[in-house]
């Protein structure tokens, strides 16, 4: 318990000093989040990897706080997937790159064991397409972090349910770090995560739900893995319903994410982001009771509804259309050009 309170100060505080420390660098050397209106430097992903990465490292070459096999294999496959994500951002890699690599990572953590082979590829099916919806939520201020902390708590507590200590203890650190990062990513953000913090958080969200929940009835775990992440699985299936049927590219940045169209119906940044946390928590509470018996499948199924309803109510929202990729980043690139003159006076 004190490792884990002390664990948990330390990464938020120095995820705050390092993701303000890695500003000025990432501003000068460009590597900036291209859909916002101004130039946000993508330090926070570097920040929240790293010290996710050592906090969890020290405990358990400490013995203070041991991750076992399975979770630090986890571990080093999420840094991976954040150092494929940090080339994103830094090379702008073409889509299915950092895709491809997030699935080899998945097929290497999933416990084939307890979840057997048809039920391990639907695993990794499963963690690749929630480390990418993932990513598409640090397109607001505000809410990929939030979402992340309200999840990795959630996750954290049915880990904790299972007696599963190494898992919980690395998801209340990964909380910590990406409240820390909340210090400089709240309305009007300083800092963004980028691919490269966006895919870490992502990935090992959803794999560690994956190892939970694994020897579980697989249609409780669906489930139960569906509520705790039910703002992320809203957000992807608005993307794809609104997409869809124009033949839009699904994994072309856009104007069309659930952030977008409750800010057209005229609700204020930070408002947007309390909103769907309070959403994410909701889902969250009735996944954690459900996992534990608290809850039957039926509340379950309430959370999977109410979702239904505010995708196809928000489907309809009209947003501006998904600009191509090379006519935004121009228009990106002057918006860059333009804050550095500034800076430079």
């Amino acid at each position: 318990m004190l490792y884990g309170i002390t664990a948990t100060t330390i990464a938020l505080l120095l995820v705050a000093l390092l993701t303000e420390l890695l500003r000025f660098p990432a501003l000068r050397l460009g590597i900036l989040d291209r859909r916002r209106r101004r130039a946000v430097p993508l330090s926070g992903g570097v920040a929240v990897v790293l010290v996710t990465g050592l906090v969890a490292a020290v405990g358990d070459a400490a013995g203070t706080a041991p991750l076992g096999t399975g979770v630090g294999t986890l571990l080093a496959a999420g840094a991976c997937v954040g150092a494929l994500g940090l080339a994103a951002d830094v090379w702008r890699l073409r889509w299915w790159i950092p895709l491809a690599g997030t699935a080899v990572a998945a097929a290497l953590v999933v416990p084939y064991e307890e979840t057997g082979v048809p039920g391990g590829l639907l695993a990794v099916g499963w963690v690749v397409g929630l480390t990418a919806a993932f990513r598409g939520l640090d397109h607001a201020d505000g809410l990929a972090g939030t979402v992340g902390v309200v999840t990795a708590f959630g996750v954290a507590a049915c880990a904790a349910a299972e007696l599963m200590d190494g898992i919980a203890v690395l998801l209340g650190v990964l909380a910590a770090a990406l409240a820390g990062f909340l210090v400089h990513n709240w309305h009007p953000a300083r800092a963004a995560l980028g691919a490269c913090g966006s895919l870490f958080a992502g990935f090992v969200l959803a794999s560690a739900a994956v190892f939970v929940r694994a020897g579980h009835e697989a249609g409780a775990s669906a489930g139960v893995v569906f509520a705790l992440t039910a703002v992320v699985c809203a957000d992807a299936a608005l993307v794809v319903l609104a997409r869809w049927p124009a033949r839009r590219p699904l994994a072309c940045g856009g104007p069309d994410h659930l952030g977008h169209r409750l800010r057209r119906l005229g609700l204020a940044p930070r408002a947007v982001t309390l909103l769907l946390g309070v959403g994410a928590l909701g889902g969250v509470l009735v996944g954690v009771c459900a996992h534990t018996g608290w809850a039957s499948g039926g509340a379950v199924l309430w959370v999977a509804a109410v979702a239904a309803v505010a995708v196809l109510a928000l489907v309809r929202v009209p947003v501006p259309p998904v600009s191509p990729p090379r006519q935004r980043s121009s228009t990106a690139s002057a918006q860059v050009s333009e804050r550095l003159r500034v800076r430079n006076g």
